[in-house]
């Protein structure tokens, strides 16, 4: 994997987000949220993410954004670690759960923790 976040990386399917939310796993370290689901794409690719932020916790569209953008830099620098190995792509949704607004270090230090709970969880199975 490389260090890009491609159009066809995005999960943008609503019947996909639908269905991860219904039939998906999910792993914490707060303030994110990590929801999971092994599935097949027609792209030839290990993983789809989707990155979302609570409305109800920041009404102003620029502060939604503004860690959204946070979040998909971390994930873009951190998937070619963490997803290399993986045996079966998988739909993924990272959520955005807290309620301040947080800074760039602190969002990836979250995001690799995720990511190796993320493994650790896979791996039991």
């Amino acid at each position: 994997m490389s260090f890009t976040f491609s159009k066809k990386e995005k999960l943008k399917s609503k019947k996909r987000i639908e269905q991860l939310f219904a039939e998906g796993k999910s792993v914490s370290t707060y303030p994110l949220r990590l929801v999971f689901m092994p599935c097949q794409f027609e792209e030839n690719t290990l993983a789809q993410t989707g990155i979302s932020v609570s409305k109800r916790h920041f009404k102003l569209a620029v502060d939604r954004n503004r860690i959204k953008r946070l979040m998909r830099e971390a994930y873009r620098l951190n998937k070619a670690t963490y997803f290399n190995n993986l045996s079966q792509p998988y739909a993924f949704m990272i959520l955005y759960i807290g309620k301040d607004k947080p800074k760039f270090d602190y969002i990836e230090k979250r995001m690799q923790l995720l990511f190796e709970k993320f493994r650790s969880h896979i791996s039991e199975k």
